[in-house]
């Protein structure tokens, strides 16, 4: 029977690539750290997808089982896996990837001539790339030659909203019905796995960018927003009109950037905006602004869902103001429990906005950093109330 492995037993890696992967007849191995999500999947051996939208309904997975991905045993499942997904975070990369490559080390050494494509499917441009690196920190000249040969790094894009929920079996998963998995085609190694809801294309940047340049700017603006309104989650955050208007405009900022530089059409851009928009409004999804709002540096980072489009927008003559209220909106992110929401308030209190923003963002230009700063001391939850 073909065998995929999904690192990552969380919300995402079950309620999305997990389920994927077992209707498309693979057995999937689990590879978590989480002992009562591993006890639970090998006791089980099923759980449901409920997806909550405007039509609700039900899918049972089967065929599943888990392994700890720090013991031994995962090793023996990578030398008979066909594919290897992730869903554990893009930080997260670094940690599995000397597992990853001991796996394709035991793989050599046995003679092991079936190929294995590995995707890292997570919200970050290049991720399987990264992993990639990673891996190849850990392998010799011959262990890399051998990887080149047999061993394929298709990088993706992924888009479902995937809330944590809690249900009465902590197994299940609760989802939006809307969901995209855009896999790199030249990259895959051997026969191409046939998996419905994978979608096999070409360029895969405009895919990439697209989504983080719309979904996940759109996400995180609303829910920086909303933290500062003092609301709970994003659906509550949206309905807000003055927090409406400034998400549609800096996606409408965003997407014109985006249309300049792949050449989208722009009229079927704004139509996407708007069916992003109304994901958002999902009630049933009850997203916590704090979930979606997490990891602040990561997110202001240069390459990411916020400074990327502000600057390719910015770099096209294209009007950045909505854009820039996010930005500034992500630097009041407070949340005591988010180690990086401490860092980022620490660093502000210690260099300032400006300066902070320099150094998180790598953003240079001072009236851009000005028009930052300002927008970061207007912005009060008395101004969104």
């Amino acid at each position: 029977m073909k065998k995929a492995i999904q690192f990552g037993a969380g919300n995402i890696g079950r309620g999305f690539i997990g389920g994927l992967l077992s209707n498309a007849g693979y057995h999937v191995v689990f590879a978590d750290v989480n002992e009562a999500i591993l006890n639970g999947i090998n006791n089980d051996k099923q759980y449901k997808i409920l997806v909550k939208d405007v039509e609700c309904f039900e899918q049972t997975i089967t065929n599943i089982s888990a392994v700890s991905s720090i013991s031994e045993d995962i090793i023996k499942e990578i030398e008979e896996a066909e594919i290897i997904t992730t869903a554990v975070g893009p930080l997260v990369l670094k940690r599995i990837a000397p597992t990853i490559a001991k796996g394709i080390q035991a793989r050599k050494n046995n003679g092991n001539k079936n190929y294995l494509n590995i995707i890292a499917c997570e919200n970050a441009v290049g991720a399987t790339a990264i992993l990639k690196e990673e891996v190849m920190k850990v392998l010799n000249e011959e262990e890399i030659s051998y990887m080149e040969e047999y061993i394929g790094f298709p990088n993706c894009s992924v888009d479902r909203i995937v809330p944590p929920c809690t249900n009465e079996n902590p197994l299940d998963v609760t989802v939006e019905n809307f969901y995209e998995w855009n896999v790199e085609e030249a990259k895959i190694k051997g026969e191409v796995p046939q998996i419905e809801g994978m979608n096999l294309v070409g360029d895969l940047i405009a895919y990439v960018e697209r989504k983080l340049f719309t979904l996940n700017t759109g996400h995180a603006i609303t829910a920086y927003l909303g933290s500062l309104a003092e609301y709970k989650t994003v659906d509550e955050s949206i309905k807000d009109e003055k927090i409406a208007t400034i998400v549609k405009a800096a996606m409408q900022e965003s997407g014109q950037g985006l249309v300049k530089k792949h050449g989208l059409d722009l009229e079927a851009h704004y139509k996407y905006i708007d069916k992003i928009l109304n994901r958002f409004k999902n009630p049933y999804l009850n997203d916590d602004v704090k979930r979606v709002g997490r990891e602040p540096l990561r997110k202001l980072s240069s390459k990411d869902r916020l400074v990327n489009p502000l600057m390719t927008a910015k770099s096209y003559g294209i009007s950045v103001d909505n854009l820039i209220i996010g930005v500034g909106a992500a630097l009041h992110y407070d949340n005591p429990e988010d180690a990086q929401s401490v860092e980022l308030q620490e660093t502000i209190k210690d260099l300032g906005v400006k300066e902070a923003v320099k150094k998180i963002s790598e953003i240079k230009d001072e009236e851009l950093l000005n028009a930052i700063e300002t927008s970061y001391q207007k912005l009060t939850s008395k101004q969104l109330a």
